[in-house]
């Protein structure tokens, strides 16, 4: 009966991203596995980092994600001259019926659920920073007063590369904050001519298919996934294989890497991979939902040395290595 239940859930799980994908779909060509990492993100608690040049559809794919929930959604334009006041809010006076005065919070676009912090690394470190507490405690304080984040609550961030002109690198302690780094990369062909057919005939109106509620039921559910001891050891070779210290990591990681993954990034790693197993239809983790959640959790949290930014090294390719270097078993 147990096991009826269990996999009763996991279908209900894969049955509500296929909802949420179909929705998408009416509005953004392909990206089905991009937003199945969304989906992953938001089950886990966690926030993403979403990486392409302009023009790619990152914008549409965030707000095209928020409208397909039952969620309050909110964007937060990036530019230099952002304060941190104008995300979280602040206190405002305000003359009641009697001429008194006293001071009133007035919320930023924080206060959201779906929050799109629209090309974030255009702003200053300063401004980046305001958001560190509402990702980690989901609550923002001012004025010494604390004022709690409605669940469920996801910081979807966009940025470009940072080498373009006019961008500042969001510090590490922030990069580390988001569960998963996501890249958008070029459409291919048949993908720009559905692009272009569905940009300029008239728009879709896309509907929430899957409720908070649900959401806060499935998150529930993620940590009832069991994860079998081998598979916890082998997350932790794969972490352990970004060390550049540790005397089994691969070649490339002692040649290129300075620093190399956190716990929070074993932690996010097995985390989304119980979430990844049940966006499969399965309750019980897999070496296969491990590596596929290697990527995302960890590309962000590896921070090159001198040598590897110099030759332009991609950290997709060390986890790769790290990959195929690391047998199943110890």
């Amino acid at each position: 009966m147990k096991k009826e239940m269990e996999s009763e859930q996991a279908v209900e799980i894969r049955e509500s991203f296929a909802s949420i994908y179909n929705e998408i779909s009416k509005k953004v060509v392909g990206q089905e596995e991009l937003v199945r990492q969304l989906f992953c993100c938001l089950l886990c608690e966690g926030h993403a980092l979403i990486e392409g040049v302009p023009g790619l559809g990152k914008t549409l794919l965030v707000k095209s994600f928020s409208e397909a929930l039952d969620l309050r959604y909110s964007r937060i334009q990036f530019t230099p001259d952002l304060m941190p006041a104008d995300i979280i809010g602040t206190n405002m006076v305000r003359e009641d019926e009697t001429g008194g005065r006293r001071f009133e919070f007035f919320k930023g676009p924080i206060f959201g659920q779906v929050v799109l912090a629209d090309e974030i690394n255009r702003a200053t470190p300063k401004t980046q920073s305001a958001l560190l507490e509402a990702m980690q405690e989901k609550r923002v304080t001012v004025f010494g007063e604390n004022h709690i984040l409605q669940e469920p609550f996801m910081v979807l961030a966009t940025q470009n590369p940072i080498e373009m002109e006019g961008t500042y690198p969001l510090p590490e302690a922030q990069v580390d904050r988001f569960l998963f780094k996501l890249i958008i990369r070029y459409p291919d062909h048949r993908q720009l001519l559905e692009i272009l057919d569905k940009s300029t005939e008239a728009p879709s109106n896309l509907k929430p298919v899957v409720s908070g509620d649900l959401i806060l039921g499935f998150r529930n559910m993620i940590r009832q996934v069991p994860v079998a001891s081998y598979l916890k050891e082998y997350a932790i070779r794969l972490v352990e294989g970004t060390h550049p210290q540790g005397s089994s990591s691969p070649g490339m990681t002692a040649e290129y890497v300075r620093y190399g993954a956190s716990p929070r990034g074993l932690q996010t790693l097995v985390m989304s991979a119980r979430a990844m197993a049940l966006l499969q239809g399965r309750f019980n983790v897999s070496y296969e939902d491990i590596r596929e959640c290697a990527i995302p959790s960890l590309r962000h949290r590896i921070i090159l040395n001198l040598k590897g930014e110099a030759e332009g090294i991609n950290t997709d390719d060390i986890i790769k290595n790290i990959i195929g270097s690391t047998p199943e078993n110890g």
